[in-house]
């Protein structure tokens, strides 16, 4: 089924409502997530968080491996069919986790949940492909409003269903990716016409290749890197966001769904909102600036909050942190050209995977060494602390790679340039 993008005015009301179940489904599961390793895998809570890093560990480990090839498929098949592929196999990973006798269960779900991880990639690709340059930021903006509105919904959800048992939200997941494998299947057409596709080469498709090509355009190498370290930084927050708040202030999944509801309001706010003013008035690095400096401010506030109310300025304040993402999504796009634009999405994604093997490891160990009997001394926010350095080293990289390059301005109107 193929759309013009150009006439078809529900083009992007079909992608955003892709992304915005799809981000329900991985809210949902949050708040629950440890108590169903404790109750898999009989260990107190400083443990089960190694068990959870362990668990990211391996979806991420085979996202690495799955997005190049995915979104290089798309390249070559158009965007549609591997949406809708890796929707199905996502509905079966949440099924398997619902149904999980055994801790190996469970990580087996995760691995064939990892095998289904280009939903996202693949929304950037689509937008990038039906959106002007001068619009990619408030659309990409808006793609990530769209997660925020199910990591609102998400986690809230999840949180109230715990209180049933911790598998519920996990069958209500697996119910919503199901779901959304049927609306896609109706209603999203093909945004990538057959003359801007390109053959399928498995050696671009491979992560490494996939990364190595990026070595074609300085400016987004460079620029990738510094994302990294943000994305690992960020990734402190899914990782032990809810082992933090049960272990320093004896959260429920309720209250632990909750913050994270409240914080997703502040992200809709940020990316459907406050990104399509400051892209065109403060331009691409100017936004980008805001949310960095915003996130090492208000991880280090969760760090150091004293009590759990403390908490919610620290999330607003942190959610300035949307601006990143959309800030440099503009200025990597416009550095490649139409015929490309999957595959730099697919090697963003194998970067993120890495930080997503990296980080989640990472921040647990360190909340996991600091709370558990063995600590020299109890600091459960040690990784919002490690996020907050990330992003000032992201941060220190950012800044003279964009004047180098001479794109201060990208993103802004002509008048204000």
């Amino acid at each position: 089924m193929r759309i013009d993008p150009n006439t078809h005015k529900h083009a992007l009301a079909f992608i955003i409502i892709v992304v915005l179940l799809d981000a329900i489904g991985f809210g949902i599961i949050l708040p629950v997530t440890p108590k169903l390793i404790i109750e898999l895998a009989d260990v107190d809570l400083s443990n089960a968080s190694q068990l959870g890093g362990y668990l990211m560990f391996a979806y991420a480990l085979m996202q690495f491996f799955a997005a190049p090839i995915l979104g290089n498929l798309g390249d070559r098949f158009g965007r549609r069919p591997i949406i809708l592929y890796s929707l199905v196999v996502l509905a079966l990973g949440y099924a398997m986790m619902a149904a999980a006798p055994t801790l190996l269960w469970l990580f087996a779900a995760r691995l064939i949940a990892g095998a289904a991880s280009s939903t996202f990639a693949l929304a950037y690709a689509y937008i990038t492909d039906i959106t002007p340059e001068d619009k990619r930021a408030q659309r990409f903006g808006m793609v990530g409003a769209a997660f925020g509105g199910g990591f609102i919904l998400g986690p809230v959800i999840g949180g109230l269903l715990g209180e049933l048992g911790p598998r519920v939200p996990f069958i209500v997941a697996a119910v919503l990716a199901a779901l959304n494998v049927v609306y896609g299947y109706i209603m999203l057409g093909e945004s990538l016409p057959e003359t801007s596709r390109r053959p399928f080469e498995l050696r671009r498709a491979n992560p490494l290749g996939a990364l190595l090509a990026l070595r074609k355009y300085p400016v987004v190498s460079g620029l990738a890197f510094a994302y990294f370290l943000y994305m690992l930084g960020h990734l402190s927050l899914p990782s032990t966001w809810t082992y933090y708040t049960m272990e320093k202030f004896a959260w429920s999944e309720a209250q632990v769904g909750l913050s994270l509801g409240y914080a997703g309001v502040f992200m809709i706010l940020v990316q459907a909102f406050l990104i399509r003013w400051a892209i065109p008035t403060l331009g691409a690095y100017r936004a980008g600036l805001i949310g960095l400096v915003a996130m090492a401010i208000g991880f280090s506030g969760y760090a150091l909050s004293a009590n759990g109310a403390q908490l919610y300025f620290w999330l607003a304040l942190a959610a300035l942190s949307g601006f990143v993402s959309p800030a440099f999504q503009s200025i990597m796009t416009s550095q490649v050209p139409a015929n490309a634009q999957g595959e730099l999405q697919g090697a963003l994604s194998s970067m993120n995977s890495v930080t997503s093997i990296i980080g989640p490891l990472l921040m647990t160990q360190l909340f996991a060494r600091y709370t558990g009997a063995e600590a020299s001394f109890y600091l459960p926010g040690a990784p919002f602390l490690a996020a907050a350095v990330l992003t000032v080293v992201s941060l220190i990289m950012f800044v003279p790679l964009v004047h180098r390059f001479g794109l201060t301005a990208l993103g802004r109107r002509a008048s204000d340039s």
